[in-house]
Parts: structure tokens; C-alpha cells; sequence
């Protein structure tokens, strides 16, 4: 099981931030929390490298709260705190103890752990909402990083024919599959992996990781995307915008779209 870093800065004015998440977002972060003059951020111990994050904090005159979270079940808090999410009437994201939501296409309910990936950051957000723009039916499918296994679960209620979700934290794996369980998806592949692999073709491929990941995997990304297929990106701050764009269109991916919350940003690419 992986444990934990939270990075927690408070009495943080929004630029201070904007200019803060782009640093982090260096090192591979698994995710942000935005407040309206707070950040949290999370870091595994593997990916937590606290020299060269004291150079950022120096340069920013910033010192975070630094806390380890132990590799636990996150129910009990995650119960007290989580609220439904709602993109538009397209779907909604609950947890078992909510009422249903009955005026959305789609209804996903989640127990979430140790992962990331529940729709209340901008990035998730944005890749459900953009999900309702691509046509899944009878599509095959791979869901890079899958969290907590909501696209994939998704994509599986959209109509793909086959879907392939992976992550290389096994705490996810294990939130994913009792997520697919509960929402009737489990003839999604769900594997551990460290990287997107190869050997594979897909219409469609969702990754809501990170920029660093993303350019890691470009190539391996590219290659099992069926021509015509769509790559729908996200995990990203505005800034990574050019070098993301740069580095697919090196890969023959063309004619991105852009969509932003916030500070983030989603960019759907589609294969020649």
C-alpha cells in the first residue's frame, strides 16, 4: 500500500498559487485541493523529494503543514466531507449513503479510498463533461490512470465495447474494482502497470494524470490510438498547455480542442 504526503499552504493569495501548482506539478504530484486562500497537495513518499521542494518553498516564501497519511481506509472522513457531484444533467457522482440523483443521464456511486479521481477536481470534472461529446458506442477503449475507476465505469455505461483501465498505485486497482462491482462494470480489464505499455489499439483513450506522465507516455499513447481515434488529456494547468500540445502534435495527434476550469485545463487530440 502507498502512503502519503500532504503538502497543506494556507493564507496563500490565488497568483502566489497559480504560480505554486506549476512548480509542484514538476514533481509528479497525485493531486491537488483548492481552497480560497488555501492548497493541499499530495505527494506519494516515493514521488515527496523535500530538497528540491524547499528550494520552490524559499523562492516562494511559503512553508506548507507537512503530514503523512498512513495508507488507510479514508471512508469515515471521506463520508463526513464528500458531497454528490453533478456535471450539468449528464452524470452524477455520489457515494452509496447519498439519495439517488434522478435528473442526470448517468449516476456513478463510489467509495473512494486512498485514490484520486472522485469529479470534484477541475480535471475530473472536465473529462466527465467532455465525455459527453465523444461516441463510445461499441468503441474500445483505455483509461490511463483510472483512480477510482469513474471514467472507465463511464465509458462502460456509454456503450464501449471493451475497456482496459490501469494504475500503478494497487490501492487504486482495489478501489477501482470494488467501484466497478458496485456499479455493474465489471467486464472492464482492470491491471497494475506503470506505464501505458504497448501492444494495444484503441478508439478512445482518457488520461487524467499529470503533465510529466503525459509527456512520458506520449509516444506509447499515440501508438495504440486507432486512426480517427480521440486522446482526451487533462491533469494539467494552463501553462503545460504548450509543451503538451507540442509534444502530440510531434506524436501525429492534430486538431486539439481546449476546455478550462479554473486554472486547468482539458485538451481533446484526435489521431490522423
Amino acid at each position: 500500500m502507498t502512503a502519503y504526503r500532504e503538502l497543506h499552504y494556507t493564507n496563500i493569495a490565488r497568483e502566489q498559487r497559480e504560480i505554486l501548482m506549476a512548480l509542484l506539478n514538476e514533481f509528479g504530484p497525485e493531486g491537488f485541493e483548492e481552497g480560497d486562500d488555501e492548497l493541499k497537495v499530495f505527494f506519494t513518499n516515493e514521488q515527496y523529494d523535500e530538497a528540491s521542494l524547499a528550494g520552490i518553498h524559499s523562492s516562494l516564501r511559503v512553508t506548507p503543514v507537512v503530514t503523512e497519511i498512513a495508507p488507510v481506509n479514508w471512508n469515515q472522513s471521506w463520508e463526513s466531507n464528500f458531497a454528490p457531484v453533478v456535471v450539468d444533467d449528464f452524470v452524477a457522482v455520489r457515494a452509496g449513503f447519498h439519495e439517488p440523483i434522478s435528473k442526470v443521464e448517468h449516476e456513478i456511486v463510489i467509495t473512494p479510498k486512498m485514490s484520486f479521481g472522485t469529479g470534484h477536481h477541475a480535471t475530473t470534472y472536465m473529462m466527465l463533461q467532455q465525455m459527453r461529446e465523444i461516441d463510445f458506442k461499441d468503441r474500445s477503449v483505455f483509461d490511463f490512470g483510472t483512480g477510482t475507476g469513474v471514467l472507465a465505469i463511464l465509458a462502460h455505461r456509454l456503450g464501449a465495447d471493451t475497456i482496459r483501465a490501469i494504475d500503478n498505485d494497487t490501492w487504486s486497482i482495489d478501489n477501482t474494482r470494488e467501484n466497478m462491482e458496485a456499479n455493474d462494470a465489471t467486464s472492464i480489464i482492470l491491471e497494475r502497470a506503470d506505464d501505458a505499455g504497448a501492444g494495444f489499439q484503441y478508439d478512445i483513450i482518457l488520461a487524467n494524470i499529470n503533465r510529466n506522465v503525459l509527456l512520458d507516455n506520449m509516444h506509447r499513447l499515440s501508438a495504440q490510438l486507432n486512426p480517427g481515434g480521440t486522446l482526451l488529456l487533462s491533469g494539467l494547468l494552463e501553462e503545460d498547455e504548450t509543451v503538451i500540445t507540442e509534444s502530440a502534435a510531434r506524436n501525429g495527434l492534430r486538431a486539439p480542442q481546449r476546455f478550462q476550469r479554473g486554472n486547468w485545463i482539458c485538451i481533446r487530440f484526435s489521431a490522423a
